[in-house]
């Protein structure tokens, strides 16, 4: 069982910065969304009561949360009166390098187990993080395609933006296809496994961070890191299939549809 778990939540926020004139944002969520902050959004209590509640409900004892050196309204969050049920820890991640970058800020945290990792801006569902986190070795949640659109909250075109996952027939991971073009997507067939950046990992994954070579979009990606692991480093990575949504906290038009999948939900971090 693992009891640990990673959130990345230093990203620069590129698209919930971008206004837009469609979408009407209360005055606390406009400033979230100036901050880029997302874990920090408001959707009745901030989006990171929700994770780490759902954390907390799979079993998950301690967090890092992952962010910069301008995110002091995180740590203020967690000051005085803090989760009850999680212990919450934080890792800056100096600069926006990449989720490669920002697990490596986390090592320390991770004191040589396995450890989970996922986004800041995800709603992951219990039962997915339950199964996660009873896997004990490396590990990557392998939604459907047709599960994700399953509740239309996602855009079959948002789904374009996610990474692939070629799993072989003894389900475990043998390539990543980060941002696959239609001819990729078309070579997965019509319900391809898509990686919501959720995943199991280990001390071995330090090592492939640090060698990982910037992605064509010049930064350090997990996604990379964890090929990188598989190819010269031999970890095998268990593909754990998931029938189930995620909640995408991305840009200011999603933040609506999250407030409504989580109107009934009463956060208990």
């Amino acid at each position: 069982m693992t009891h640990r778990a990673v959130i990345l939540a230093r990203g620069l926020g590129t698209r919930m910065r971008k206004p837009d004139s469609a979408t009407s944002l209360g005055p606390a969520q406009a400033a979230a969304a100036a901050a880029g902050l997302k874990a920090m959004m408001p959707i009745g209590r901030p989006f990171i009561d929700y994770i780490l509640s759902a954390l907390a409900d799979a079993g998950i004892e301690e967090a890092c949360l992952v962010i910069g050196p301008e995110h002091g309204a995180a740590r203020a969050h967690f000051e005085g009166g803090g989760p009850r049920r999680v212990r919450v820890q934080f890792a800056v991640q100096e600069k926006p390098l990449g989720t490669a970058d920002a697990v490596l800020a986390a090592e320390p945290f991770t004191v040589g187990g396995r450890f989970l990792v996922l986004n800041g801006d995800n709603y992951y569902p219990v039962p997915v993080l339950e199964r996660m986190a009873a896997v004990e070795e490396p590990a990557v949640a392998a939604f459907s395609r047709s599960a994700l659109l399953a509740d239309g909250q996602m855009a079959p075109e948002r789904i374009a933006r996610f990474a692939l996952l070629d799993i072989g027939p003894d389900d475990y991971l043998r390539r990543i296809v980060e941002k696959p073009d239609l001819a990729a997507v078309a070579a997965f067939g019509p319900d391809p496994s898509v990686s919501m950046n959720c995943w199991v990992l280990d001390a071995r994954i330090f090592d492939a961070c640090r060698a990982v070579a910037p992605s064509p979009r010049g930064e350090l990606e997990l996604p990379l890191a964890v090929q990188t692991a598989i190819d010269a480093g031999g970890m095998r990575v268990r593909a754990v299939r998931v029938e189930a949504a995620v909640l995408d906290l991305s840009s200011r038009d999603d933040v609506a549809t999250v407030t409504a999948s989580l109107a009934g939900v009463a956060p208990r971090p």
